[in-house]
């Protein structure tokens, strides 16, 4: 549901009722993954998606009619139908399981608050009963920040207890999953199925090297979604005027800056620097410290050279085994927009554990989803 946060709030803050329909589970391929939502108010105004467009209509016509009847939440599957080829089903061939509920705003206001924070862009959680007893289905519980204040019930406090557990998890991780909730592993099966949708703030890219390229890479890595910053010793390079699309430019030397500023296991570095002066200490710092990503730019013989240095300095063989030199999937890039559609596409296979392979090379599903268990 945090797919569509802003437009949910308004709705909230105007105690506006609307149905709510969220993929709760994928089999196979299908277009988008679990959490993302779809909703619906009284007047037939529509936000979101959930399937691309394959079965969009069908699960408009369960929002009104939810709205209309008063029902309670619901959950329907679509999939490819090879008998009828106007039924409503997904062309990729996957299935998705989606659950349809009415919410009234003043019955959740917790939900209004989370929803709040996610549009500000602070960290929260929403998690949302998606597959149990009745009485609970499509219940929620919302937590406020990695460590800040929780609100609702999911039905008893030893099932809220696991689930923030888990939730706490998720938010750090910047992701949304569902999760299984059980009395114990010894004593009974599961008897929750919770989908946390998880708003983390988002994760940083570190742009060392005020260079053309880097140009380039600071507006992809905004587009997905990152917070860039662009740092270089030379003032007169690192403007905000050269970087318009960075979050912040930085005049430091890039070892001390790293040094001194904020990373996490999320967070993606990229060297473009190619400058032995800079290279050799900043990815000396970078390579000990547990971020998400760090690339290198330079030619084979840089890199080369590169290593070699980077072991005098006393990088082990370990650690740069975590060092992409060069830079980027091969793609054949020239311009500084071509290298960074090739640098980001490695820093997304490198976050999924993809192969960054054609899809046309492989066989099976093309979108993957787990489910975590908290006893």
């Amino acid at each position: 549901m945090l797919n569509i946060a802003d437009t949910l709030h308004a709705w909230c803050r105007e105690a506006r009722p609307f149905a709510l329909a969220t993929v709760v589970q994928v089999s196979g391929s299908a277009p988008l993954p679990p959490g993302t939502s779809l909703a619906v108010d009284a007047d037939g105004t529509v936000v979101g998606s959930i399937s691309g467009g394959c079965v969009e209509g069908a699960v408009y016509d369960l929002c009104r009619q939810m709205l209309q009847d008063g029902g309670g939440p619901a959950r329907a599957r679509f999939g490819y139908s090879d008998d009828d080829a106007f039924a409503a089903g997904l062309t990729c061939g996957g299935e998705i399981d989606v659950l349809v509920q009415r919410v009234e705003p003043t019955a959740q206001p917790h939900l209004t608050a989370a929803l709040g924070e996610a549009v500000r862009g602070r960290p929260a959680a929403v998690a949302q009963v998606v597959d149990g007893p009745a009485e609970l289905l499509g219940r929620t519980l919302t937590l406020l920040g990695e460590g800040g204040a929780y609100d609702g019930t999911l039905g008893g406090e030893s099932e809220d207890r696991a689930v923030l557990a888990e939730a706490h998890a998720l938010l750090r991780a910047g992701r949304t999953a569902r999760i299984d909730v059980g009395k114990g592993p010894d004593t009974c099966p599961v008897t929750l199925s919770v989908l946390v949708h998880a708003h983390a703030a988002p994760p940083r890219m570190l742009i060392f090297g005020a260079v053309d390229f880097a140009a380039a890479l600071s507006q992809a890595g905004r587009f997905l979604g990152y917070r860039v910053t662009v740092c270089d010793a030379r003032p007169v390079f690192a403007t905000a005027a050269r970087f318009p699309h960075a979050d912040e430019v930085v005049v430091d030397w890039p070892h001390r800056y790293l040094a001194a500023t904020e990373t996490d296991a999320r967070t993606a570095i990229c060297v473009l620097t190619h400058d032995p002066r800079f290279d050799i200490p900043l990815l000396a710092l970078a390579l000990s410290l547990p971020v998400g990503y760090i690339g290198a730019m330079g030619s084979r013989r840089t890199h080369e050279d590169r290593n070699q240095r980077l072991r005098e300095a006393g990088v082990t063989t370990a650690q740069l085994t975590r060092l992409n030199s060069p830079i980027g999937l091969d793609l054949g890039a020239h311009t500084p927009e071509e290298t960074a559609v090739s640098i980001s596409a490695e820093i997304i296979a490198h976050s999924n554990r993809a192969t960054g392979l054609p899809l046309s090379a492989g066989t099976g599903p093309i979108h993957r989803s787990t489910a975590r268990t908290a006893a």
